[in-house]
């Protein structure tokens, strides 16, 4: 099975390398070193450090294969190279509003670079897929769990590029 297209920014890749590189070059030694220590100390099923570090390595390996295959599947998009800067696409930082006029700003990000809570969006989530292609003035309606809501586009800017 071919792996979905991961849309990222450049700094979203180089966080997935960090963090790759992170476990791969320091975490993962440091609990191979506990392991080696702790089953050189006799019976392994009563050691803790040993059934701890054995049970944090498989973690790490599974994170490790996750990260990879992401990095593989991903496609670096620059927003400041976006060709159409009047409408909301990859990497666009928006400025909403609701029918109460409660303004909220976003910025579309990769699914991996997401983070709710500093404004960043999943480009898969169901507000970005509602307001892509849209321009300021824009309504647009978003199914959410608690029901539909309407978001009117007031502000759509893209870093600069370099």
């Amino acid at each position: 099975m071919k792996p979905a297209e991961n849309l990222i920014t450049p700094a979203g890749l180089s966080a997935l390398k960090a963090r790759y590189d992170h476990l791969l070059g320091t975490e993962r030694p440091e609990i191979v070193a506990i392991v080696s220590w702790a089953a050189g100390n006799g019976d392994r099923s009563e050691n803790g450090d040993y059934l701890y570090g054995r049970k944090r390595m498989r973690e790490i390996d599974r994170e490790l294969a996750h990260l990879a295959r992401r990095m593989k599947a991903a496609r670096v998009v620059d927003p400041a190279q976006a060709p159409d800067r009047a409408r909301i696409w990859f990497g666009a930082t928006i400025t909403i509003a609701d029918d109460d006029d409660n303004e909220r700003t976003l910025t579309l990000v990769g699914d991996d670079e997401q983070d709710a809570s500093s404004g960043k969006i999943g480009w898969s989530a169901p507000i970005a897929r509602a307001l892509r292609g849209s321009a300021v003035g824009d309504l647009r309606t978003v199914r959410l769990p608690a029901g539909e809501k309407e978001w009117e586009v007031l502000a759509i800017d893209y870093p600069e590029a370099n």
